[in-house]
């Protein structure tokens, strides 16, 4: 991973040292040969953060965080999926295919249902989801960069609320009529940009 990384970096920083667009378009070019990936892109965000930790401090909402963790890495990789990073309150993961990424959403609320109502009011989880399908930039199997990951991001972090599965209209094209996935079609405009996604509708236990 190292070793990637520092491929990657001094890739970046050759192409930002050039003045000629053949010379430009021949780095990128390579970069897109060595990093380049199809995938579809996770991305989970818990809801509440900024409240939850001031309201009973950020020990109590970390303890949260890491139950969210570990509730969530073996049901990614239960639909084929990889986790490639934590960050915070957020789970970044990616998917061969946008099914696995939605069913894997989908199994997730269902099983923070289940254990709220097994904990108290203050430890419940909720979790708000965001998915895409695309070439991204990966740097080994512990950083992702591009369009579908912004995208993700957006959806997940910014647009999702507490139990929305959010997928963009070009990655819920992918799915497959057989698996049955419903939902309702939304637009959002953010940033001078529309989006156009599909809020899956999934059964509540």
């Amino acid at each position: 991973m190292a070793n990637e990384r520092k491929r990657f970096q001094d890739l970046l920083f050759s192409y930002s040292q050039q003045s000629n667009r053949r010379e430009f378009d021949r780095i990128e070019k390579r970069i897109w040969e060595e990093f380049g990936e199809e995938h579809a892109v996770f991305v989970l965000d818990m809801s509440g953060f900024s409240l939850l930790s001031r309201k009973f401090g950020i020990v109590h909402y970390l303890s949260m965080v890491r139950r969210m963790q570990v509730t969530v890495e073996p049901v990614v990789r239960r639909h084929s999926g990889t986790v490639v990073k934590f960050e915070a309150d957020n789970c970044f993961a990616v998917f061969p295919e946008a099914l696995g990424a939605v069913r894997a959403a989908i199994e997730l609320n269902g099983a923070f249902e289940i254990v709220n109502r097994e904990t108290p009011e203050t430890l419940d989880i909720f979790i708000a989801c965001g998915i895409d399908f695309g070439r991204i930039l990966m740097i080994g199997d512990e950083d992702f960069y591009g369009d579908a990951v912004n995208r993700a991001s957006k959806l997940g972090e910014d647009l999702a609320r507490s139990g929305d599965i959010l997928i963009t209209a070009d990655a819920a094209a992918r799915l497959p009529a057989s698996a049955k996935i419903e939902g309702e079609e939304v637009e959002f405009s953010i940033s001078g940009l529309t989006m156009r996604a599909l809020s899956v509708h999934y059964h509540q236990r």
